[in-house]
């Protein structure tokens, strides 16, 4: 395949993924991530926390995007927007509505089918939606969709950072040839640290270094115990990860876009969420939960990579800052909960509504 024919067959590629409803689209070798070195001082530093997967094996496999697809050459890298214009809320704006897991997998791995009907013989591939060992961002920066803003969150010039990556992972064979997207190399973040100033935990060390054991994202929904004390009352009325650092950034104001997937659109529940009184009803709601009701409320939502018993935590933590003498009695319910986690915040946000009174 010459070079037109390798142009030729990019720009089809390209317009496949588009029609499928992907919104940025680039493709790159697979190698040695830039950020490898990076990567390895953040892990030497512990901020990764609990997140046990991304040391030991899972570390080696990402310091080389070779290694998880064996035979994989190339990686065609996907954005998809999830809704910046979204009010705030006490859910992170990806978790409100389906889980975008198995949505972009689909159409990622529709990808693979009509490139096989393309070149009329399987092809060695595999799909990743954001639950492979991969430095997915890095793989982005090199397929040229964005640079690392100082949040270390994946910024592009006309869609901002609120959207998903996703990536097929192929190797190309001899019979085809496409034309590889040159990385993004420029930064554009500038002298701005609107993300790192507004940061409720003072999470980022330093310019695109998070330190995530200090992160509301972390502490809401990877961690599996106690959150600090000492951060609690900085959660505020964040039940379910935070947007914080991406609602200052001066990109995602001018660029962002409004939701446009109807499988994003957030479950009724969230609706009126936004507010302060939505906020508490949202946390009793879940304080009163049993185990059919949270299966129910969430089934096919990212929200349950938390257990019930770590949002009945986190809602604790919430009414401890913006609840009212009208949520105490939902809290003292908890107060008995058979989970230690659950009971200990329950005391620390009774204690915050009623601080004379004594446990």
């Amino acid at each position: 395949m010459g070079t037109n024919g390798a142009a030729d067959f990019t720009r089809r590629l390209k317009a496949q993924a588009f029609g499928l409803g992907f919104d940025l689209v680039g493709i790159t070798t697979l190698g040695t991530p830039a950020t490898r070195a990076r990567f390895d001082t953040w892990l030497e530093a512990g901020h990764q926390g609990e997140m046990g997967y991304l040391a030991g094996e899972g570390a080696e496999l990402r310091r080389d995007t070779r290694r998880p697809h064996a035979g994989a050459t190339h990686a065609i890298v996907l954005a998809t927007q999830y809704g910046g214009r979204a009010p705030s809320g006490p859910v992170a704006r990806y978790a409100r509505g389906d889980d975008y897991h198995e949505l972009l997998r689909e159409r990622t791995r529709a990808l693979h089918h009509w490139l096989e009907a393309e070149l009329g013989h399987p092809v060695n591939a595999r799909p990743y939606v954001d639950s492979g060992p991969v430095l997915e961002r890095d793989l982005a920066q090199r397929a040229g969709l964005g640079w690392f803003g100082k949040n270390t969150m994946l910024i592009n010039p006309t869609a901002g950072s609120f959207f998903f990556l996703s990536s097929l992972f192929f190797a190309l064979g001899s019979d085809v040839a496409l034309v590889v997207d040159e990385p993004f190399e420029a930064d554009r973040c500038g002298s701005c640290t609107r993300c790192l100033d507004a940061c409720p935990t003072q999470a980022f060390t330093g310019p695109r270094v998070l330190d995530a054991t200090q992160c509301i994202s972390y502490l809401t929904i990877e961690l599996r115990g106690a959150i600090p004390e000492s951060l609690r009352e900085a959660i505020g009325g964040l039940l379910y990860g935070c947007d914080v650092c991406q609602e200052v950034c001066p990109w995602n104001v001018s660029f962002t876009t409004a939701l446009r997937e109807a499988a994003f659109r957030p479950r009724e529940m969230f609706l009126d969420a936004g507010s302060r009184e939505g906020t508490r009803a949202l946390a009793r709601e879940i304080l009163m939960m049993d185990a059919a009701d949270y299966a129910a409320a969430f089934k096919g939502s990212a929200i349950k990579r938390a257990k019930l018993w770590m949002l009945k935590r986190n809602a604790c933590v919430v009414l401890g800052n913006v609840g009212t003498a009208e949520d105490l009695a939902v809290l003292e319910a908890m107060l008995t909960h058979q989970h230690e986690v659950v009971r200990e915040h329950a005391a620390w946000a009774t204690a915050q509504l009623q601080p004379n009174r004594v446990l």
